[in-house]
């Protein structure tokens, strides 16, 4: 998948646009959510080195969140890894070249799902 392919989902799923919080920086897109401006997605350019892979080549990245009892369903055969640049404990990084589409959506939705307002539950009066 591409990070344009990946923006399009976004777009088509949650009806979001990208935007490009880091003035120095107008790759690096932040998906967030219209309501709360939390942060569910960032697609950022990065080395495969960075994840342990004998490469150089820069590919797109997105930082997901996930639930922690998620954390261990998902491999680098997946292309799913421990989050670049960010606290490993409640982000994965997505290599988007590298990870099926199927994957993809699901992680996002989750992603999306973690991070939205959550409902407070009515009270009994």
């Amino acid at each position: 998948m591409t990070k344009q392919e990946f923006l399009n989902m976004c777009l088509d799923s949650y009806g979001t646009s990208p935007d490009y919080p880091f003035e120095d920086d107008l790759e690096t897109a932040v998906l967030r959510h219209g309501d709360n401006r939390k942060w569910y997605a960032i697609v950022m350019r990065v080395s495969r080195r960075k994840f342990g892979l004998d490469s150089d080549e820069v590919i797109d990245v997105a930082n997901l969140k996930l639930p922690i009892e998620m954390f261990g369903s998902f491999s680098a055969s997946d292309g799913v890894y421990p989050a670049y640049h960010m606290n490993k404990l409640h982000w994965i990084s997505v290599l988007l070249p590298d990870a099926p589409e199927d994957v993809v959506q699901f992680l996002v939705n989750v992603s999306f799902e973690a991070t939205k307002n959550k409902r407070k539950g009515k009270t009994n009066e």
